[in-house]
């Protein structure tokens, strides 16, 4: 049987000249994936993070989060954290010397290599995020994210730190607490054993680079509309052809810059059929 070190759960820490080890008073596996988070509202997380099947992950010690407060980082009576911008504008921007004391925090007993673990700020000017660098990040040992606020950190901070920027697409949230939450869960789900039935993540979407193929199940006819006859047949060829027909279909309609890249690879007119 083996032996699990105590799991902190979603447990916060606060700024201290001797900061508690991430490891120590755990219950985490050896080898569990890590999510450091930086945020100023620590008391959402876990969030939907704690439910389902990440959920049950992060109670049997599969992975593991720790919340870094960067409000006990701020500074004066009221731990303020951000300022004016230089040079006039709308906004307070949060200050890099205060987000660098909390990411010096979250580097105790982390790698130093950034492909193993890197630093990540959700950020609307970042790359989007994908499926593919979500499985990167499987692979990893863990990750530190940060949740900006107002409009956004000192740049000199990303600079320095070489903090990766990732967005989740064309729009602004007030925070990054609820993309770092859903980044968080892409990743964990591919973690082995996290998710039971590992080919429901092998065959889902974003395989290849085409949207998954679409589904059925009982009754066979509902409304007057009937399940393909094909995936009644039993002949399994003729459905794996069928699926994998039905996702290039799909991805044409609805995505059609996936599709465009499937076919470059492919050296395919993406124009065609």
């Amino acid at each position: 049987m083996t032996k699990l070190l105590k799991s902190h759960g979603s447990r916060s820490i606060s700024a201290s000249t001797k900061p508690r080890s991430l490891m120590e008073e755990s219950y985490l596996k050896k080898d569990a994936w890590i999510a450091k988070v930086i945020t100023l509202f620590p008391e959402t997380f876990p969030g939907v993070l704690g439910s389902s099947l990440v959920g049950k992950a992060l109670h049997e010690g599969l992975w593991g989060i720790e919340t870094i407060d960067l409000r006990k980082f701020g500074e004066g009576r009221h731990r303020n954290v951000d300022d004016t911008p230089y040079g006039g504008g709308a906004g307070m921007i949060i200050r890099a010397d205060i987000v660098g004391a909390a990411l010096e925090q979250a580097s105790i007993g982390t790698p130093s290599n950034q492909q193993e673990w890197p630093i990540i700020y959700l950020s609307p000017k970042g790359k989007l995020f994908s499926q593919s660098r979500a499985l990167r990040l499987a692979k990893g040992a863990g990750v530190t994210l940060i949740c900006g606020r107002f409009e956004g950190i000192d740049q000199r901070l990303i600079e320095h730190y070489d903090i990766e920027e990732v967005s989740f697409g064309d729009f602004i949230l007030t925070g990054g607490e609820i993309a770092a939450q859903a980044l968080i869960d892409a990743t964990v789900r591919l973690i082995p054993t996290v998710v039971g039935n590992q080919m429901s993540i092998v065959e889902e979407s974003f395989k290849d680079g085409l949207l998954e193929h679409s589904h059925y199940t009982k009754t066979a006819l509902w409304k007057d509309l009937a399940v393909p006859d094909v995936l009644l047949s039993g002949n399994h060829a003729k459905i794996k052809s069928w699926r994998r027909k039905e996702a290039e279909k799909l991805t044409k309609q609805k995505r059609p810059d996936l599709w465009r890249a499937y076919s470059e690879k492919r050296n395919k007119n993406p124009d065609e059929d």
